[in-house]
């Protein structure tokens, strides 16, 4: 008799899939407010690997964490004029507190680069306050209309970067470098997912921005999803702020700015990027249980083995845990860690401790195979190692196999029903943009035709990137 499926299939339903997924490995609930999120313990401790990677990387890059307020005064949205327009529609609106009316309205953050700028207004003086490099870790609130767990919710989490710089050419580069070092290196690395790096167009660009730089990747059912951003702002901010600093030569200069961040929709996009049938499969680099080791049955000696074998590995710098929960059925735990899509699974029996062996399962790779207890200490940082890779290249080839090189928009549109397409910008441009976009189509970035993030829109031999996304 066949086993019964946990979760619906991807490929006849992924939606649901994804929110079995969501559901059953525990990471979130929905939240009694329409679009928000309960992150459960295990969701979050996703969340605390994430946080913990990517701020080593954006500390690395020389910005340093701060906080600003959660509420806004609306004013402040107004003096830059395309931001507001952007996110008038999502905006949450504080109009009472205290019991009474308040004399101005206050927006919940949607973010934060108008109260950020009131605050580098009077902290820049001179040139020699620039670089300023902040970045904080926070919520925020944008009223979504269309709610999926992670994806999005009307609350997320996430970090967000703000800089000032005396040039330019600093502020580009420095934007540049934290689509490349902090982002790019991570999602790759770490995350296993291949993602491709571009420039956004005009029409896709962040509200206030001169230029867009982002990451997208290719999710199991083909779509695009937008993982991280990192912002050229121009003076735009700085003028409607008046945030100015005293010039080598004497003179009063607007700072460059630049606004970059990343959120806890990189959980959802694990789901839908390294998932399958059976559940969560979660890169050894990130997971925050590399290896669980299971006692199949409440036997003293299989109880203390497995117990030492877990501080072996501890010892090891592989982060364990041992489950040891022995009146909870062994087949039921060992679907809960394959839902959770731990990496390693080491299993151990009476029969097995007798033999000296245990039985190593690795989620990712699929396979299963006794090993001796002995060598589980120096064999499994190669398994996770050969593991990580195995995610990233499978990622790759899925989105390698799943994009197609089109001229036309017709032909964009069709490939988009089942994964990306590449068109030169030259032949579709604006208009095709708009007309694809008509069908829910979108360019995702645009790329260089050597595969490098271009300099301008308009730089010859750039191709759009199109696909539906999320």
């Amino acid at each position: 008799m066949a086993k019964a499926a946990v979760l619906a299939s991807r490929a006849d339903d992924f939606p649901r899939w994804y929110q079995d997924l969501i559901s059953k490995a525990e990471l979130a609930d929905n939240g009694p407010v329409r679009g928000t999120m309960v992150i459960r313990p295990y969701g979050y401790s996703l969340w605390e690997r994430m946080q913990q990677e990517v701020d080593a990387r954006i500390k690395e890059a020389g910005a340093s964490n701060a906080y600003f307020p959660l509420l806004i005064p609306q004013s402040y949205l107004t003096k830059e004029a395309e931001h507001v327009e952007g996110f008038a529609p999502e905006l949450a609106v504080v109009t009472h507190g205290g019991g009474k009316g308040l004399e101005e309205p206050v927006v919940i953050r949607p973010t934060s680069e108008t109260i950020v700028n009131e605050s580098f207004s009077k902290w820049v003086q001179s040139y020699r306050d620039l670089p300023l490099l902040i970045n904080q870790w926070a919520n925020v609130v944008r009223w979504e209309l269309r709610p999926r767990v992670f994806l999005r919710t009307t609350e997320f989490l996430w970090q967000e970067g703000h800089t000032a710089h005396a040039t330019y050419e600093d502020a580009r580069d420095y934007a540049a470098r934290i689509h490349r070092n902090v982002y790019a290196e991570f999602m790759e690395n770490v995350l296993a997912m291949d993602v491709v790096p571009g420039r956004k167009t005009v029409r896709e660009r962040f509200a206030g921005a001169i230029n867009t730089l982002t990451l997208e990747g290719m999710m199991g059912d083909g779509k695009a999803l937008q993982l991280a951003t990192s912002h050229e702002l121009g003076q735009n901010f700085a003028k409607a702020f008046n945030t100015r600093y005293l010039s080598k030569d004497g003179r009063q200069e607007y700072v460059w700015q630049t606004s970059w961040g990343s959120t806890t929709r990189m959980v959802g996009a694990l789901v839908m990027m390294h998932g399958d049938d059976n559940g969560l499969r979660v890169p050894p680099r990130l997971a925050p249980i590399q290896v669980v080791v299971v006692a199949i049955k409440s036997d003293d000696a299989v109880l203390a083995k497995v117990r030492e074998i877990g501080d072996r590995l501890q010892a090891a710098g592989v982060r364990v845990h041992v489950d040891d929960r022995t009146d909870t059925p062994f087949g039921r735990r060992a679907v809960d860690w394959e839902l959770k899509g731990v990496p390693v699974r080491i299993e151990l029996g009476p029969r097995d401790l007798e033999n000296g062996t245990a039985v190593l399962v690795r989620r990712i790779a699929g396979s299963k195979e006794p090993v001796a207890i002995e060598a589980l200490s120096e064999l499994l940082p190669e398994v996770l190692e050969d593991d990580q890779a195995l995610l990233l290249a499978q990622s790759r080839e899925r989105r390698r196999d799943r994009t197609v090189e089109v001229t036309t928009i017709e032909e964009a549109a069709a490939a988009a029903g089942t994964g990306w397409a590449r068109i030169p910008w030259a032949t579709l441009g604006p208009e095709g943009e708009a007309k694809l976009a008509e069908q829910g189509v979108s360019v995702r970035c645009l790329v260089a035709a050597d595969g490098s993030v271009p300099e301008s829109d308009d730089q010859p031999g750039n191709v759009a990137v199109v696909a539906r996304a999320y």
